[in-house]
């Protein structure tokens, strides 16, 4: 290895270190604000503070007290605090931050991760819903879900797989035992990934309460939906646990129009879209001394559905995937007054996916396609004030994937492509971001992330950000970084017999950069803006030319995000989200068309009332639509420039209280009842509604 290599980032951390320190030591505590509705109790709007929306609490701050009988899960136990496995972030403080709660996440009936997310801004999620093709992706600012970063308690959970199954399956761990999701941006990509051209976003889960508590919710619902949570959590001396279960299914059988994905002509009902999930999650932690702890947390997941494609007439591939995620991790206090943190986590995350079904004209022949992903993680990651002004966080990361790819098909036409690989690869990581606070009201970022790859060499990527309080009502802020994002190890090597589509060893990897610019605004006492233009620029875009995976070519992406929160009433909320996205392909035959499968226009707003445990959320969604660009239909005459039309949704949500601990909850969704076509020839199925109980034991 060429040294001047190796000693680069050693170089560049030290220069990162020894910022002069020119400020006073007059540090603020930082405030994070939800991207939806949030509960009265939480909002805080501080009507001097110059820090606004970007702003977090301490970084070992890790009790949240339970606030009113107002909130979804309250108690007579007013003093029971929960506890997380994972703190608040210290992130770089120009990075853009939106933070969604367990309170708001349970008015929302969210019955996944993904569910959870896009409601949040910058989301774009097609593979979520009622009768959802998983191949028609998530995105994240334009960026795809590989091009994120997807931690669980700031472990990684990408398996950087791209065919078959729709990649990451967000279906992660059981909402019931999520304390909270936090979306990161800008210079977070040194401390998490270089792939983050999208951003990052880190489930955290929750730990234990400082009484036993279970709590649990059965709801039943249209197209034979059943969804039952249970979650027992406490605590005993210094051991803190907690431990959830979900079970979710629904057939998805409703009526389609002609032309729809996967329409049975025989009787015009969807066909194979069903889904049967098991989700369990268990946490452990224990406090060894007053500045050591140890946690344990371990997630299964176990998913058996019906495939649709919409780009295929009538599938009937069965999709199996199971997952188990487990870490550990030691947090250890160093140094006087938090000022020196170090945390050590081990990671082990495995996903099996296979897909197997008949093929060929009346199904004659039969295909399987099994990819087995095994990575394993260790982190080791060091806070530690330097000076009152600054602030370094950097650590190394280790990852070793291995891939077992098993492909077989009976018909003659393929059965050459018949195969086995077995492959792994070790990326290395070196990452520091220093935090220089120049003045009260100005503050630098600077970071890095050198890595080492197996496959791939060593690349650099370095980030920038900067925050200025102008006054106590307005900031400002930015972000650059370089990001790269390397092909899985499926495309390089591994037949896809689904849809024909063959490997290539010789793929370049994904480069290019992001950048933010934003402005947070506390424009009265009751009303908190947060706007951010957002932008990236990837080169070497991955894609299938001919059945073969390729790079070809570059995509520019510009967009909008605003996020405003408005206090009506005492007991009123309301929330307004919108992102506009203009991902524009730049070179070859669909130059100058915006990315398929990725709307211009997604608007998300509500509003809220609450109050002696009634609730009510009234929720609308304006889509402009997407383009089709592949798998048209063409029997219709569609073309891959069209777009499907734009659609409006409804939802309302409401929780009547019928004891002390018993909560009746209603979720009405698709108040319109428009069949809407939601992307690419995939249909909602119009009105359909949710019936349930919650208890607090």
């Amino acid at each position: 290895m060429n040294k001047s290599v190796f000693f680069l980032p050693v170089s560049l951390l030290s220069l990162l270190v020894n910022f002069p320190a020119v400020a006073d030591d007059n540090e603020t505590e930082q405030k994070v604000v939800n991207s939806d509705i949030p509960s009265l109790s939480e909002i805080q709007l501080p009507a001097t503070n110059a820090e606004l929306l970007t702003q977090q609490p301490a970084a070992n701050e890790v009790k949240q007290e339970i606030d009113s009988a107002e909130d979804l899960t309250s108690t007579n136990d007013a003093d029971i605090s929960i506890e997380a496995i994972g703190e608040k972030d210290t992130l770089p403080e120009s990075t853009p931050t939106y933070v969604i709660e367990k309170e708001e996440i349970q008015k929302q009936g969210a019955t996944s991760v993904a569910d959870v997310l896009k409601r949040m801004p910058g989301f774009a999620i097609n593979d979520v819903g009622h009768g959802a093709d998983i191949h028609t992706g998530t995105y994240y600012r334009g960026a795809s879900i590989n091009q994120s970063v997807f931690l669980i308690n700031g472990r990684p959970i990408n398996s950087n797989i791209n065919t078959y199954h729709g990649a990451t399956d967000l279906n992660s761990i059981p909402v019931e035992a999520i304390e909270r999701v936090e979306l990161y941006s800008g210079a977070a990509s040194s401390l998490y990934g270089s792939s983050a051209f999208g951003g990052v976003v880190n489930i955290i889960t929750k730990q234990g309460y400082s009484q036993p508590k279970l709590t649990g919710s059965a709801e039943f619902g249209s197209l034979n939906l059943n969804n039952q949570q249970v979650t027992y959590a406490g605590s005993a001396n210094k051991v803190k646990y907690n431990f959830s279960f979900e079970r979710y299914f629904t057939d998805n059988r409703y009526r389609v129009p002609v032309g729809a994905a996967n329409r049975n002509p025989a009787d015009g009902y969807l066909f194979n879209a069903d889904t049967a999930t098991s989700t369990y999650f268990g946490s452990l932690g224990l406090d060894l001394d007053a500045k050591n702890s140890l946690n344990l947390d371990v997630k299964t997941l176990s998913s058996r559905r019906g495939l649709i494609y919409f780009g295929f007439p009538l599938q009937r591939d069965r999709l199996d995937h199971d997952g188990l995620n487990i870490g550990l991790s030691w947090k250890t206090q160093l140094g006087k007054d938090n000022d020196s943190n170090l945390t050590t986590t081990i990671g082990y995350n495995q996903d099996y996916f296979s897909t197997y079904g008949p093929t060929g004209p009346g199904g004659i022949f039969y295909r399987t396609g099994v990819l087995d992903t095994k990575q394993i993680t260790a982190r080791v990651d060091h806070e530690w004030k330097l000076s009152p002004n600054n602030q370094l966080r950097w650590g190394i990361d280790l990852k070793n994937t291995a891939l077992k790819g098993d492909v077989f098909s009976t018909n003659p036409n393929v059965s050459a492509q018949n195969e086995k690989e077995d492959r792994n690869v070790l990326n290395t990581a070196l990452f520091a971001v220093n935090t220089w606070r120049v003045s009260d009201d100005f503050l630098i970022d600077l970071g890095l992330r050198q890595s080492f790859d197996g496959q791939f060499g060593s690349y650099l990527n370095p980030s920038a950000g900067l925050r200025y309080a102008i006054n106590s009502v307005v900031a400002v802020r930015g972000s650059w970084s370089l990001a790269q994002r390397n092909p899985g190890l499926d495309q390089l090597y591994v037949f896809d017999t689904v849809h024909n589509w063959n490997p290539n060893p010789d793929l370049k990897p994904e480069k290019g950069s992001t950048w933010t610019a934003g402005v947070d605004v506390n424009l009265s006492s009751n009303l908190l803006a947060q706007f951010t233009y957002f932008g990236s620029s990837l080169d070497n875009r991955l894609g299938v030319i001919s059945g073969k995976w390729e790079n070809i070519g570059l995509v520019d992406t510009n967009g909008l995000e605003a996020a405003l929160q408005l206090k009506i009433a005492r007991d009123w909320s309301t929330f307004v989200n919108y992102t506009y996205t203009d991902a524009q392909i730049k070179t070859g035959t669909e130059k100058g068309l915006q990315l398929g499968l990725i709307p211009y226009s997604l608007l998300q707003t509500g509003i809220g009332y609450q109050k002696d445990g009634w609730q009510a959320n009234l929720y609308l969604t304006y889509n402009s639509g997407t383009r089709r660009s592949v798998f048209t239909n063409t029997a219709a005459g569609d073309k891959n420039t069209d777009f499907a039309p734009s659609f409006v949704n409804l939802d309302l949500s409401g929780r009547i209280p019928v004891s002390k601990n018993l909560g009746l909850t209603v979720y009405l969704e698709n108040l319109l009842g428009e069949q809407y076509e939601r992307v690419n020839r995939i249909y909602s199925p119009g009105f359909t509604f949710r019936l349930g109980l919650t208890a607090n034991l």
